[in-house]
């Protein structure tokens, strides 16, 4: 058998009984940086179109640098994911808000000296920090019990609301900063996230010890510790092999891609129908509220009750949003409506399809197959996020909402055939 590598032999052994400790701090710090971290993102991405129309000089660039940095966080997730599968969560967590903090002053370079392709290669960088965001739910699951894996994962997920929520509301602050300085206010937010990304991956190079990932490695059983097992090609192995599993990476590709496409849309549709841009910013921090606020009783859910039951009810959900938003027409409260029933739905499947993800794969290939699957996550929300705009022009609000039900058609019906094909395993809580 070959040697283990150093991060391993430099691990201390860990006592069973000290898991429940060692998974409150755990819980704590990734929930810490979370919140800190969560501020980096949204206080920029804010301003990304503005910026991109103002280095460009022309407003039809202005989707690229969004899109940059959605492309920039899938193409990251295996990479991170092949490293974190390596050296484990926290080095892995360390390089991903790295990368982001040099995404943000390669940002600013750009604003500074007008170069629309370093401002597109540092949005990409940018998408790190995302990638990062993303991976800390995972491991925040590393240590938990089975029985209690979704509601680990979700309270990572409701920390993501204080970035979310006060996030875009620093944006103006942020700019007026820079006011008579040689950095140009739109690119002002990214200063601060490029000082916020490196103070959260401070926090979690200091904080996050043991490594979750490294520990529960250490405790798996015999069998699960070859590293045989822990390559990307392994990950594919193991999606392959488990039904389960396909069904966990359909549900968060499929909850993320409905949520985006319908989500990106539905200010243009207020718009026309006479929304002012306060209602507008009122009916998406609504919608962002129900993405995040209510996560911790969708982990509740899905371990009382199990992940499938929980992806079905994902389903129902977004089923209802789809269809309150679609018809919604000159009604703003039913756009409200519907639209956080949408983020309920997304936060539904995203924590089920999260731990019955972690629960359908052997322990050594579960970081390759988590990348795996933020990897999906994000290539598929971007094709329909830019497709929305097509069918949103052609067909209009009422049919992309239709189109984004149809989505869900397939996972329903492979969730339905999964449970009855294919039951849980017998780990304890796991349903």
């Amino acid at each position: 058998m070959t040697a283990p590598p150093r991060a391993e032999r430099a691990l201390r052994p860990v006592d069973p009984a000290d898991l429940p400790r060692l998974q409150r701090r755990t819980s704590g710090v990734l929930i810490a940086s979370q919140m800190l971290g969560g501020l980096g993102v949204p206080v920029s991405i804010a301003l990304a179109p503005v910026l991109a129309t103002e280095v460009s000089g022309t407003e039809a660039m202005s989707g690229f640098a969004s899109t940059a940095s959605v492309i920039g966080t899938a193409v990251f997730s295996l990479p991170l994911a092949a490293l974190m599968t390596a050296r484990g969560r926290r080095i892995g967590l360390v390089v991903a808000y790295a990368i982001g903090t040099l995404g943000a002053g390669l940002v600013v370079l750009a604003a500074a000296i007008k170069s629309f392709p370093l401002l597109m290669l540092g949005m990409a960088a940018f998408g790190a920090a995302s990638s990062a965001g993303l991976q800390a739910r995972f491991a925040a699951a590393d240590l938990a019990p089975p029985q209690r894996r979704a509601r680990a994962i979700s309270v990572v997920v409701w920390a993501s609301t204080v970035g979310a929520v006060l996030g875009p509301n620093l944006s103006a602050p942020a700019s007026r900063s820079f006011a008579g300085t040689s950095i140009p206010e739109t690119a002002g937010p990214f200063v601060w996230a490029a000082a916020v990304f490196l103070l959260t991956g401070t926090l979690i190079g200091v904080l996050l010890r043991p490594d979750p990932l490294l520990t529960a490695r250490a405790l798996a059983a015999p069998e699960e510790q070859t590293r045989a097992g822990r390559s990307l090609r392994a990950g594919f192995a193991a999606v392959k092999a488990s039904p389960r599993a396909r069904l966990a990476l359909l549900t968060v590709a499929v909850t993320h891609t409905t949520m985006v496409s319908i989500m990106v849309m539905t200010p243009m549709d207020l718009t026309h129908h006479g929304a002012r841009l306060e209602l507008v910013g009122l009916v998406i921090s609504v919608h962002i509220a129900g993405m995040f606020a209510f996560s911790p009783l969708m982990g509740w859910l899905a371990d009382r009750l199990g992940r499938l039951a929980v992806i079905g009810l994902a389903a129902g959900l977004l089923s209802v949003a789809a269809l309150l938003a679609g018809t919604a027409g000159p009604s703003h409260a039913q756009s409200a409506v519907g639209l956080f029933v949408l983020g309920l739905g997304w936060s539904a499947g995203m924590v089920s399809g999260s731990a019955l993800l972690t629960d359908s794969v052997p322990q050594p290939a579960r970081a390759a197959v988590q990348g795996l699957s933020d990897l999906t996550m994000n290539a598929a929300a971007g094709i329909g996020g830019a497709a929305a705009g097509l069918v949103m022009s052609q067909a209009g609000y009422g049919w992309l909402n239709a189109i984004g039900a149809a989505l869900l058609l397939p996972m329903a019906a492979l969730a339905l055939f999964t449970a009855r094909r294919h039951p849980a395993g017998s780990a304890k809580g796991v349903r």
